[in-house]
């Protein structure tokens, strides 16, 4: 266990800033997914000991953080393995009950971070951060958003089929949706209460938020999202939220869309709210 509090959005923040530019990236297969998957929900199930007899199989290391919230645990691999299957981070202090996901944390900047601070902010998460560019390999393989065969996609597959509802992080250049500050979809299911919720929240803390239920959002639907589709198939709430460049790089507007994510994620609390 580490002797000091952790600061968690600094340290993913480190890990981000050493992606390689190009390269970093292979795509694992079926046993390697399945590995990774199973130790999460390990962890989860309060096995640490079986998870990492499980997780050394493919090289990640289980690791016991403290935090000001409570222990957290940390599953990575080696930063050197060229791989780019990324990291998970669980709150151990409580049951599970949603999941923050990161699919393109230095393709979308800043938005590992604010993943970090949603999982700060509310109890009972997964944290789920991609480990490469979504331009690291071949064609669109890094692309874990769009991609079933990858370390992250496993994860947020086994955490859906446990019923752990998402909210899903995403960024965007300021012109590609002028007017706009955050975009808010429920991917291609219909929009339920928690979706309509985050609209309305981060309405309150003042952004310019386009509902894509209501109006088009300039190609930022999240419709073909590849985990969205896996939550509306199992009838799981899944949350899309994009933000321009100006307000996740701005600390305090990025603040506010975390304190308006993280009130949605306490209303999953009890199981299956």
């Amino acid at each position: 266990m580490s002797a000091q509090p952790v600061d968690l959005a600094q340290r993913i923040g480190a890990f981000i800033t050493g992606f390689p530019v190009t390269g970093g990236y292979r795509v694992p297969d079926r046993a390697e997914r399945e590995a990774l998957a199973a130790g999460v929900l390990e962890v989860l199930d309060g096995r640490p000991d079986a998870a990492r007899g499980r997780l050394a199989t493919i090289g990640y290391t289980l690791r016991t953080l403290r935090r000001a919230g409570g222990d957290l645990a940390e599953l990575c691999e080696p930063s050197w393995t060229g791989r780019g299957w990324g990291r998970v981070y669980v709150d151990v202090t409580r049951p599970a009950r949603w999941s923050v996901q990161a699919p393109h944390p230095r393709s979308d900047l800043r938005t590992g971070r604010l993943a970090a601070e949603v999982f700060d902010r509310a109890p009972g998460g997964v944290l789920v951060l991609a480990g490469a560019l979504r331009t690291a390999g071949e064609g669109d393989c890094a692309d874990v958003a769009h991609r079933a065969d990858s370390a992250f996609n496993a994860v947020c597959e086994a955490l859906v089929a446990r019923g752990l509802p998402a909210i899903q992080v995403h960024g965007f250049a300021d012109a590609s949706a002028p007017g706009h500050d955050v975009v808010v979809s429920p991917g291609p299911a219909p929009p339920g209460d928690a979706v309509r919720k985050a609209a309305r929240l981060l309405d309150g803390q003042g952004f310019r938020v386009c509902r894509v239920w209501k109006e088009r959002c300039d190609g930022l639907e999240g419709t073909t999202n590849v985990q969205a589709r896996r939550a509306a198939a199992h009838g799981v709430p899944f949350v899309h939220v994009e933000s321009s460049f100006t307000v996740r790089h701005d600390p305090a507007a990025r603040a506010r869309i975390a304190d308006a994510l993280a009130e949605v994620a306490r209303g999953w609390l009890r199981p299956y709210s």
